[in-house]
């Protein structure tokens, strides 16, 4: 038996799997049990560790550290692809207050640990990891270690200390927050669920569509193209044409002459409606399906971009409608229906709507793949080069005035800065950056179930006893952590910004990327509200998350 005593208490890689794969086992397992309907999730992991770590399991410190490290990379780079499409997009203006709002919570949040460091004496870093817990922001714990780790050459295992005695209650002050918010301002449910009702957001990038007449003399007897030249800032797509001489509807092409009394189906951005309503004549009450059903010959399909050779293409360039005599209305991606231009640059996985014979659809689902296997396919090119520049990028020196060490983005703040921008802007210089939500999300358990039980392995040995010794008050400091900015800001976005209830229990649990507190937030409302105020704020907090644990770590 002395083989399974060596493979359970000794060291070496063999031993290493087996800690790692009962660890993060049985942390998932348990972070599946509910109290009060409330999950930790993966974060059980990290207490599982130090259970471990506490009774002398550990393994070797290189391959530790490297495991701990590789996991954050895979965990940082998983978020910035996932946030990246919608990171610029989150400062539009109907964003911005949101936004504003949970930014206001997370430095809220840092100044409050600051001011508790200074009145307690507790050190930095351990109120950095205090913080994190209390925010419940693993990558910022994560950030905040490497920050100090390219300082000092050394992991304080305090930091992971504070992470994990703040975080269960971080969790319960959030959801408290909530509660508070609701009782001070005596929120009626459901006067904001009829709010919400009442409220019609338009995007103004988005594409509509709508059925015109043709009542303008100016332009009669002109082509499309010529109309088109007339406000070359007004992109719109002209479908199809409904003859007021032969009574037939034809597929638009530019050189469609118009004449008064003709019918158009354009497609168009919200922003555009009414100028070309005014320049063509007046809208009609005639419906997309009247439009297909007055000439069978077109068919409307909705062809997904697959051919990796078709990413970062603009639409323009590849032809499409002098070539197989179709018409593009409109590209839907992540959800959004954009206007199909000439300059709008096509990505894997988006879905194109084609109107045109079945033979011309034919040729265009040919040119742009339309094969779902593809797509199930991950880009593991884009994604290890996107890694290896985020680390190269997080190591670059910064020298900022009065801070004695050059400042680093390090292996957080590099690879989500870099997974940010290749998720943005990859397919216009050529990277296939698309990935499958099952794919991104892997990635990420794995990488973060590695860096919590790593963590946790180390951070086990002397834990029992830095809590009895003081530690228990962490558990004060974090939960003021968590609750006070939450009440400020939750009091501000209610009073001042009368921002609707159920957005802002969004944006709550956004400031603290929380999903435990989003699901109790999406259960006070049939309502999508919560987590489209969540998916609003999340990408720029998760940022400055990540950017502040590390500056407090740098600074002070």
């Amino acid at each position: 038996m002395n083989w399974f005593t060596d493979l359970v208490c000794g060291q070496g890689i063999a031993h290493s799997i087996l800690l790692l794969g009962v660890i993060i086992a049985l942390g998932l397992l348990l972070g599946k049990v509910k109290i009060a309907g409330i999950s930790l999730g993966a974060t059980f992991i990290l207490f599982v560790g130090i259970v471990m770590g506490h009774f002398g399991l550990s393994m070797e410190p290189v391959l530790i550290d490297f495991l701990r490290d590789f996991g954050l990379i895979l965990f940082i780079f998983a978020i910035g692809m996932r946030v990246g499409p919608g990171f610029f997009s989150s400062f539009r203006a109907g964003g911005i207050t949101l936004n504003a709002l949970a930014v206001g919570v997370v430095f809220l949040g840092a100044i409050t640990a600051l001011i508790i460091h200074f009145i307690t004496g507790i050190d930095v870093p351990t109120m950095v990891g205090i913080m994190s817990g209390a925010v419940t922001n693993t990558p910022g714990l994560g950030a905040a270690q490497q920050a100090l780790k390219e300082m000092t050459g050394e992991v304080n295992s305090t930091m992971a200390m504070g992470y994990a005695v703040a975080y269960p209650l971080g969790v319960i002050g959030i959801i408290l927050s909530m509660i508070v918010v609701k009782l001070i301002f005596k929120v009626d449910f459901k006067k904001e669920n009829d709010a919400i009702d009442a409220l019609v957001v338009e995007d103004a990038n988005a594409a509509t569509a709508i059925s015109l007449e043709v009542e303008n003399p100016a332009i009669a007897g002109k082509t499309i193209r010529e109309i088109k030249k007339l406000f070359p800032d007004r992109d719109f797509v002209v479908s199809r044409h409904w003859s007021s001489e032969t009574n037939v509807i034809t597929l638009a092409t530019p050189e469609t002459v118009l004449r008064l009394h003709d019918k158009l189906f354009v497609i168009l951005t919200a922003s555009d409606t009414e100028t070309i309503t005014a320049l063509l004549g007046k809208e009609i009450p005639m419906e997309r399906q009247q439009w297909v059903r007055q000439n069978s010959q077109f068919i409307n399909r909705r062809i997904v971009v697959t051919k990796p050779e078709v990413n970062g293409k603009r639409l323009g360039s590849l032809a499409l409608r002098r070539i197989y005599g179709c018409n593009i209305t409109r590209v839907n991606r992540s959800g959004v229906d954009l206007l199909a231009s000439r300059e709008l640059r096509l990505q894997l996985g988006d879905t194109v709507s084609v109107v045109g014979t079945e033979a011309s659809i034919a040729g265009v689902e040919d040119k742009l793949g339309n094969s779902m296997r593809r797509l199930y396919h991950p880009n593991l090119t884009t994604i290890f080069i996107g890694i290896a520049v985020g680390v190269l990028f997080g190591s670059i020196p910064i020298a900022i005035p009065g801070v004695p060490q050059p400042f680093k983005l390090g292996l957080a703040g590099g690879p989500l800065i870099i997974a940010i921008l290749l998720a943005k802007f990859g397919p216009k210089i050529g990277f296939a950056t698309y990935t499958t939500q099952s794919a991104n999300l892997m990635l990420s358990e794995i990488g973060i179930s590695l860096f919590l039980a790593c963590v946790g392995i180390k951070a086990g040995d002397g834990f029992v006893d830095t809590v009895s010794n003081g530690g228990l008050a962490w558990v004060g400091y974090g939960f003021i952590i968590t609750f006070l900015p939450l009440l400020i800001m939750g009091i501000v976005g209610r009073k001042f910004c009368k921002v609707n209830y159920f957005t802002l229990t969004g944006i709550i649990a956004g400031s603290h990327t929380d999903p435990p507190a989003l699901a109790y937030a999406s259960s006070l409302t049939a309502k999508d509200a919560p987590a489209v105020g969540y998916a609003t704020v999340y990408p720029l907090t998760m940022f400055f998350r990540v950017l502040i644990a590390e500056l407090m770590v740098l600074l002070f």
